[in-house]
């Protein structure tokens, strides 16, 4: 029997990065093993299993592998909304290799990472200009974009409910200075928003993250040109908003982009993988090297290149400080990670283990 022929103009609908068969490698290898199956995008995550899609209008409830549904599988090795897999009828039979992704670590005590979105090009952080807008948590979400090979853009929404957007944009300019754009928009006017069509071309994929009530779902809608993901006011005292958005759901725009959406994360805890320097932080990255002692504390050290440029007000402390309590936390999931990786390769050898810690950032 002749293997089955992918509608790839439909599948370009939804983010297929070719024009035809894949040319990666390692994608190549996984349609050699499974002829018979077809390409399709995971558009939607539940705990009872995925929704996948081969064209924009196309949706099937999918079977996952048997492997993903025994309790101590990594939750990171099972396919994630964004991801790419081949399908054999209703079966996923093999999950193909990711180009990006954004993960963090996962809620609890023991290490585990969550994949909260896979092969997009672009992740908007998405902030409201209320009681919603904090620069150390967009620094944070920055940190999980950092080294998973996406664009961030901080989204600053609700610019319609104050007169101080302006201001809110001036507060991040430190980003701004290291090509993070910044945008302000009203999320329920179609022009405000048109200064985000530059990330939302055809076959382009960028994901939505923010807190609840954020306004990530009526920026959706306003992209899309339609009411289709259910919204809900903010609290009045703390502008704090409810999970209108239950799950992660691929969503293909008018443009020929594809929109995910996800629902309001409380914890952002790295993984250990990610790179200050490609977070926001590469300005003091870049100072940090040029202190006299390698081991610099960036306190009261002779010669320290970061306390200069904080004095001189060319650092804002209060960034510094959060700079500094990420990366210890980064520095920690690595170490976490390193444990993890060095038990797996006992048992059944393999990669070495990641840099630890003190490789990273030195010893102090």
């Amino acid at each position: 029997m002749p293997a089955p022929s992918p509608d790839f103009t439909a599948l370009r609908l939804i983010g297929w990065p070719y024009a035809g068969l894949p040319e990666d490698a390692a994608w190549s290898a996984l349609f050699s093993l499974h002829p018979q199956a077809l390409p399709a995008r995971v558009s939607e995550q539940h705990r009872s299993g995925y929704v996948v899609a081969d064209g924009p209008e196309a949706a099937l409830k999918a079977e996952s592998l048997p492997e993903w549904q025994k309790p101590r599988f990594p939750s990171h090795q099972r396919a994630a909304v964004g991801d790419w897999v081949l399908m054999d009828g209703k079966k996923i039979v093999a999950l193909l290799p990711r180009h990006t992704a954004i993960k963090r670590g996962a809620a609890g005590e023991h290490y585990h990472q969550q994949v909260i979105a896979a092969n997009v090009d672009t992740v908007f952080i998405v902030c409201g200009l209320d009681d919603d807008f904090n620069p150390r948590r967009i620094e944070r979400y920055l940190m999980l974009v950092g080294g998973g090979g996406a664009e961030p853009v901080v989204v600053l929404t609700k610019a319609d409910q104050t007169d101080y957007s302006e201001d809110a944009v001036e507060t991040l300019a430190e980003l701004a200075a290291q090509d993070i754009t910044v945008c302000a928009v009203n999320a329920k006017d179609p022009a405000s928003v048109e200064s985000l069509h530059g990330w939302l071309g055809a076959g382009r994929t960028a994901v939505l993250v923010g807190s609840s009530g954020a306004g990530k779902s009526t920026l959706t809608n306003t992209l899309l040109g339609i009411d289709r993901m259910k919204t809900a006011a903010v609290r009045e005292n703390d502008s704090r908003g409810r999970h209108t958005t239950t799950h992660r759901a691929l969503i293909p725009l008018p443009s020929g982009a594809c929109l995910i959406d996800t629902p309001g994360m409380r914890e952002l805890k790295p993984t250990g993988e990610e790179e200050l320097k490609e977070s926001g932080f590469a300005d003091i990255e870049a100072l940090a090297a040029q202190c006299k002692f390698r081991d610099c504390s960036h306190q009261k050290e002779p010669g320290c290149a970061v306390r200069a440029a904080i004095e001189a007000g060319d650092i804002d402390e209060e960034r510094f400080i959060n700079y500094l309590k990420l990366r210890d936390e980064v520095a920690a999931a690595a170490d976490k990670l390193a444990v993890r990786v060095a038990q797996a390769n006992t048992k059944v050898g393999g990669r070495p283990a990641p840099k630890r810690s003190d490789d990273r950032y030195g010893r102090e």
